[in-house]
């Protein structure tokens, strides 16, 4: 939430240059709200569109300098490479390089398919979790992107009582019918079932405690992922929140495919079903995460998380 203005620093620090350096280098980028339509809502998302000449340590130090929940930078290479292996893209948050982040993928993917109409409807993005597509449609709302995150990889399921404990619930705050499991498609996350709304709102986390518990639960999940088919409105399939010890995260994109993952599996939605996942309203970002899965007997595949992204800032950084 304070990454709105730091960004801003970034175009406030651009035009007050007031002498041209001929030694200064130039990154020219974008910012974008992703998962929405809506400006100033969804997850913020600083994509330097050329970042050719930057090394690993500059690439941090700008993402520290955005202090959003992950900035990307992407590398051009020539028309017949990206056709086969796609365009690459890094992305950091402002601690460390993420193999993989679902509202970067969305929105990266946004601005390239903005900077050339030309190119194809599906946008191949060569990550280091591997490649991503993201296929494009446009309606009244704007350009509909939806990405194909990795299979998912079910993991172990946790303990109802020990969880509420680490989380500061009740155990009868979590859904009964549901099980807490980490799911990856990408990131691995632990989906959580609440069983109320107001219960999911009223999470006060001990981030030492959340983090000593899942790095004791030795699957590497990123964090935990929580949701509520408690939603107020029949039109949206589950609320969820995500928060860390850097703040609540607007809309989670690939904890989202998780969830989408394991929704189907559990039955919680059937196989195909495009539905929709709301997230952000704690943190005043409204987000609208489009997800469904596909099942083939006990396999689930083939799992799409898309939404909406418009552009909100555009500069260049001075380095």
């Amino acid at each position: 939430i304070a990454a709105s203005t730091a960004s801003g620093g970034l175009i406030k620090y651009a035009a007050a240059s007031g002498t041209p350096d001929a030694a200064a280098r130039r990154f020219p980028y974008v910012q974008m709200d992703v998962f929405s339509s809506q400006r100033l809502e969804g997850n913020q998302l600083v994509v330097f569109t050329d970042a050719r000449g930057l090394t690993d340590a500059e690439m941090l130090a700008l993402a520290r300098e955005t202090n959003l929940q992950e900035t990307t930078f992407v590398f051009p290479r020539d028309a017949a490479t990206e056709r086969r292996e796609g365009v690459k893209v890094r992305i950091f948050n402002p601690a460390d390089e993420m193999p993989f982040a679902g509202h970067p993928t969305l929105g990266t993917s946004n601005v390239l398919r903005m900077q050339d109409p030309s190119r194809p409807s599906t946008v191949l993005l060569d990550l280091k979790a591997g490649k991503i597509p993201v296929v494009f449609r446009d309606d009244a709302r704007g350009a509909f992107g939806e990405m194909t995150q990795l299979d998912p990889v079910f993991g172990k399921t946790h303990d109802r009582t020990r969880v509420a404990q680490v989380i500061g619930l009740h155990s009868d705050d979590l859904d009964p019918d549901l099980p807490i499991q980490t799911v990856s498609t990408g990131l691995a996350f632990v989906v959580v079932p609440v069983r109320t709304l107001k219960a999911l709102q009223r999470l006060h986390l001990d981030f030492d405690r959340n983090d000593a518990y899942l790095q004791a639960a030795g699957e590497n999940a990123l964090d935990f992922h929580y949701v509520t088919r408690d939603t107020g409105d029949p039109n949206v399939s589950l609320r969820a929140r995500n928060i860390d010890r850097f703040g609540e995260d607007p809309a989670t994109g690939s904890a989202s495919g998780c969830a989408a993952a394991w929704m189907v599996k559990y039955g919680v939605i059937k196989a195909e079903d495009l539905v929709l996942v709301r997230q952000g309203m704690e943190a005043n970002r409204p987000s609208e995460i489009f997800v469904r899965a596909s099942k083939d007997g006990d396999r689930v595949h083939n799992v799409r998380v898309g939404g909406y992204a418009v552009k909100v800032l555009e500069g260049v950084a001075i380095l």
